[in-house]
Formats: C-alpha cells, structure tokens, sequence
C-alpha cells in the first residue's frame, strides 16, 4: 500500500477514535451535569419542606442559594434556574424507575444521624445515589428535560423522552415534533392500549399502518398554504429537504428513487417518491397530489404497488406499501375506493404551513382515524 493513501487510512482510523472519545466525554458530561441537577432539586425541595410558611422560606431559601451559588461557581445559578432545577425534580422524581432510589434516600434523611449532622449528610448521600441507575435513566442534556417539563401530560411526556432517547434527537428537533403534534398523531390511530404502549415504548413500528401519519406537517418546505405551487415544484422542494422529509416520515425509511419509471404494454409511467423501510422491510411509494384526493389517484397507486410487489419486491420482503398525499381527501372516497382489508394502500392529508395548535386539534379530529 503506498505511503500516502497508508497515511489516510491511520489518519481516518484516528480521527474516528478521537470523535468518539469526544461524544463520549459530552455524553458523560452532560448526564453528570444531569444528575447533579436532580440532586440539587432534591436537597431544595426536602429542605423547603421542612420550613413552617413554606411558600416564603422557599423564595428566601431560593435567593439565598442563588446568591451564594453565583458568588462561589458563577453563572449558571439565578433564582429561575434554580426553580427550573428544582422543578425538573419534582417532574422526573414521580417516575416509577426512580421511585426505589428516592426510598432509600427517603430513608436516609430521617436517620437521626443525618439530621444532627446535616453538611456530612448531604455530602453522604450523594456519594451513595445510585449513579448507574440515575444515568440509565437521565440520558439527555438538561434542556431536553427543561423542554419535557412543559409537557403536562405524564404519558405524552414520556413518548417524547422515548423518542428524543432514540433517535438522538436534538432540543430543536424535539420541539418541532412536539409542536407538529407528533404523540396525538400517532396516538388517534390507537386504542387506550396502544396509547399506554406508545408512552411506555414509544412508536413501535410492526405493521403498516404503524408508519402512517395524518396529516404530515412539511412547514419544513417553506412553501405557501396555497394552490401556487406544482407538483413538480412540491416534488423539487422535498428532494432539497430530504432529511428534513426523513424525519417526518419516521423511523427506518431510506430514499431510493425519484420520479421511478414503470414501463409495460409500452406505456410509462412515473412514480414521485420510492423509499424503502428498513423495519417492515418493504418499499413505499409516495404519489403526491395537489388539492382534492380523486378515486383515480387511489387507483393508480394501487397499480404502482401491483407492479413493486410483483416486479421488484424479494420473496424474503414483505409487500409494497403506498401513500397518496394529498392536500384534501373524503374520507368517503377513501373507504369506498379501497377493499375493507386493505393494509397497503393509504391516503393522508399535508400541510405546508404548521398549523395552529387548535387548528391542528380539529384536522386531526376531522380525519376521524
């Protein structure tokens, strides 16, 4: 092997090491730093709990703390960070995986010991928290937390952290599915079962419509919520945030092909979108459809995932799955159209504009999945 491209390969091999030592460090770095926030408010909430007019000895504790802090660490300290740490403990403190290390540290702080000794007690207690099971449960930065505390609904909470976990989803990313209503989309579909799996698990995806969502928000694309576009120009506009489309699509889909050419009888035709799921291990195909969903669009899918599932799909894959997006649909038009047992073809709306969240409340209400 020459010197030069010897070189390059070392190179590579050292770059790679470094980077993961360097994601490592901020991964350890951030869950301490985590963690050292639960206990911080732990030992503010206990402590405001042991003051007679509680609401007024927390506000003096607060300042006093703040001020100290700040004197002695610096930034970092003021009277809302402090309240936001001490309500990221009230929050999280309330989850069933923590509830046995909070026992034994509930234990501790009744011990008549602990109590006449209070600086060694503080000091003792945290060198015994359960660190391990803190950082398999504490495994983001501390603004995903700051974000997931606004969530008041424990379940919906609970998805998010799940999937933020995941994926590795950044706090920008986070915020946008929250704010595309992500958890609602995907818990409409569901049973109150399925809703208390999808909080406990996140989205689990088994079957087809496990992958679906309606409506899809592409507010991503920077496109009016109007007729001006083409399709082509949707198409174009996609393809340009294709990693953006990627993550609104979900879990395990990768791109394979743009405006795919099918061809018999000596007839051709195009279809817009194919990508290929890794998880259900099938293709899907996205047709896209400017204004009102017709019985003809549904119908020409239904011959494009024909072709897949005959043409290109391996015995080892599982069947062709298709989506017509479309910015209206009759739910009418799409029950009549396809047969009762369908599980291939599917039909959901799109917005190129994030709507409102009471706007979105009643299109999510209106789809009636």
């Amino acid at each position: 092997m020459p010197d030069g491209l010897q070189n390059k390969v070392i190179f590579q091999q050292v770059a790679e090491l470094l980077q993961n030592a360097r994601q490592q460090v901020l991964r350890t770095v951030n869950s301490t730093m985590t963690i050292t926030y639960f206990e911080i408010g732990r030992i503010i909430v206990e402590e405001e709990q042991n003051g007679k007019d509680r609401a007024e000895y927390g506000k003096r504790l607060l300042k006093g703390l703040s001020q100290q802090l700040t004197k002695e660490f610096g930034k970092g300290f003021s009277i809302r960070n402090l309240e936001q740490i001490r309500q990221f403990y009230m929050t999280f403190s309330k989850s069933e995986t923590l509830s046995r290390i909070l026992q034994i540290q509930k234990a501790q702080t009744v011990s008549a010991e602990f109590k006449s000794q209070k600086t060694q007690s503080v000091s003792a207690k945290f060198d015994k928290v359960d660190y391990q099971t803190l950082s398999s449960f504490f495994k983001l930065t501390f603004s995903h937390y700051i974000f997931l505390m606004r969530i008041e609904d424990e379940k919906e909470r609970r998805f998010y952290k799940i999937e933020a976990e995941k994926h590795n989803w950044s706090v920008r990313e986070l915020k946008r599915q929250y704010d595309t209503a992500l958890y609602t989309r995907l818990a409409l579909s569901r049973d109150k079962e399925g809703i208390l799996k999808l909080s406990e698990e996140g989205q689990i995806i088994e079957k087809p419509k496990d992958i679906i969502k309606d409506p899809y928000i592409l507010e991503f694309l920077g496109l009016p919520e109007l007729n001006q576009y083409s399709e082509s120009q949707l198409e174009e506009e996609i393809i340009n945030k294709l990693e953006h489309f990627l993550l609104e699509l979900g879990h395990g889909f990768t791109f394979v092909a743009r405006q795919e050419r099918i061809t018999f009888d000596d007839k051709h035709f195009r279809i817009d979108l194919v990508f290929y799921n890794r998880i259900l291990r099938c293709f899907v195909l996205i047709d896209l459809k400017i204004g009102e969903l017709k019985h003809q669009d549904l119908g020409q899918m239904q011959m494009y995932v024909n072709y897949y599932d005959r043409e290109m799909r391996l015995e080892d894959e599982n069947k062709t799955i298709g989506i017509v997006l479309c910015q209206n649909k009759s739910e009418a038009v799409v029950k009549y159209t396809l047969p009762e047992n369908n599980e291939q073809i599917f039909a959901s709306k799109y917005k190129t504009v994030l709507p409102s969240v009471e706007v979105l409340k009643e299109l999510l209400e209106s789809n009636n999945i």
